[in-house]
């Protein structure tokens, strides 16, 4: 990642949200030696030492950058598809200052030497911070368990299998036991599998017209609901990974309701696409969970504006144009999503359904905390991730200007309003 800019910096005329305080207002903000030094009305150019840098920012938001916990980065083995160093940079371009990798790499992060590789890795090669998550089970089997105390300790900030299950109950508690005793967040992908069976699309209406396979919401809430009871039974501190449908908020309600220490993700693509959008069989609509009714999006914005969904992220999944440009129930599910997450969830401010601060709280502040990670806050002394956004920009997304070495955006050609401008990390502009 890069080094802390030796010289000071002034964001002035600025509209400072911190949704770690829940604070909005107009001012400045002053960056020293990496660190958030101040911030607040009084910050303008008279107020700061010489030799200071000033950026007016035109009464743009400054806000804390944003931590995406759910991006597939390819490399080791899938180099590809992702490097660390395209995966950054796509991820500055959306104002990312964080990104959290997924264990589904060749060879799967189940050992400690794999989290060694890819912090040194990403230390060499990454602009904005990069964190793993190791496999729950090795090889992402299924089957047995990997070592938590190990993988921690090496550098692994939470426990998933990526877009896979555990089906086994049993080998589900015994990690959700283990993890606990680390304390250590698991991370769940909720589909059952013998339950998606030869689907590819949300059961329904809209499936059959298409002739194809449906997968039923049952297959996300009967291994959620399997779930939550047994982090009643074992007490671990559990992550949703990615909840899509009206019935599995349900689920999630009754768990928070009953004070178990469960919270809860949903996906840029989720919260702002419905299966209508799969149109003509587009396949980079194609995704695992896969998209549901106009109904159950409305729902999952309704959830994030009133708190029930603690996250929202990415779920960058690049796949290149000999997986993607196939029929579609041959086609690979997932999309790249971590360069335009910011602008895709801005649809919802601008449509009335989710506030600013509460989006950006969920983009930025809440995943920090939930995995122990710096940023998420405009504090004085907070490291300076920190993205500068025009909510108002207008514009078109042509695939070809993306970062990311794969292209397979189900925004492409889409009318977005707004983006980051500049993201910051550690006090060193990587974006803008």
């Amino acid at each position: 990642m890069a080094l802390t800019d030796p010289r000071p910096l002034l964001l002035a005329n600025a509209r400072l949200i911190d949704p770690s305080t829940g604070s909005d207002m107009p001012g400045g903000l002053f960056i020293e030696n990496g660190v958030i030094r101040d911030h607040g009305p009084g910050l303008v150019a008279s107020a700061v030492p010489d030799g200071t840098e000033i950026v007016d920012c035109g009464g743009a938001v400054v806000a804390p950058g944003l931590v995406d916990i759910r991006c597939f980065v390819g490399e080791p083995g899938y180099e590809y598809r992702e490097t660390l160093a395209s995966a950054s940079q796509a991820a500055a371009a959306g104002g990312v200052t964080t990104i959290v990798c997924q264990p589904s790499t060749e060879p799967v992060m189940d050992d400690p030497a794999i989290v060694d590789f890819l912090l040194r890795r990403a230390r060499d090669t990454g602009i904005v911070r990069i964190y793993p998550m190791a496999a729950i089970t090795k090889k992402l089997a299924g089957r047995e368990m990997t070592e938590f105390g190990l993988l921690k300790e090496a550098g692994a900030v939470a426990f998933t299998d990526g877009a896979r299950s555990v089906t086994n109950a049993l080998v589900m508690r015994r990690a959700m036991t283990y993890a606990r005793d680390f304390d250590a967040l698991i991370v769940h992908h909720t589909e059952d599998p013998d339950l998606i069976g030869e689907g590819v699309m949300n059961e329904g209406e809209f499936a059959s017209r298409l002739g194809l396979g449906g997968i039923p919401v049952e297959a996300e809430t009967i291994m959620l609901e399997r779930d939550m009871r047994l982090v009643k039974l074992t007490g671990v501190r559990y992550h949703a990974a990615s909840i899509t449908c009206r019935d599995s908020l349900a689920i999630i309600a009754r768990a928070k309701n009953e004070g178990l220490p469960v919270t809860a993700a949903v996906t840029v693509n989720h919260l702002t696409l419905n299966e209508n959008d799969i149109g003509s069989y587009r396949t980079f609509c194609k995704l695992t969970p896969p998209l549901r009714t106009e109904d159950d999006r409305l729902a999952l914005a309704d959830a994030v504006a009133d708190g029930l969904i603690d996250v929202v992220v990415s779920d960058h999944d690049p796949h290149d144009v000999e997986t993607k440009r196939l029929p579609f129930a041959e086609a690979e599910p997932g999309a790249v999503g971590v360069e335009t997450m910011l602008p895709a969830a801005l649809r919802l401010v601008h449509s009335g359904l989710v506030p600013l601060a509460t989006l950006l709280k969920a983009l930025s502040t809440t995943p920090a905390k939930l995995l122990g990670l710096p940023g998420g806050t405009l504090a004085r002394g907070a490291p300076a991730d920190l993205v500068v956004i025009d909510i108002d920009e207008p514009w078109v997304l042509d695939r070809d200007t993306l970062k990311s070495k794969c292209k397979n955006s189900p925004f492409d050609e889409a009318r977005l309003t707004g983006r980051a401008i500049r993201t910051l990390v550690a006090g060193r502009t990587v974006h803008g």
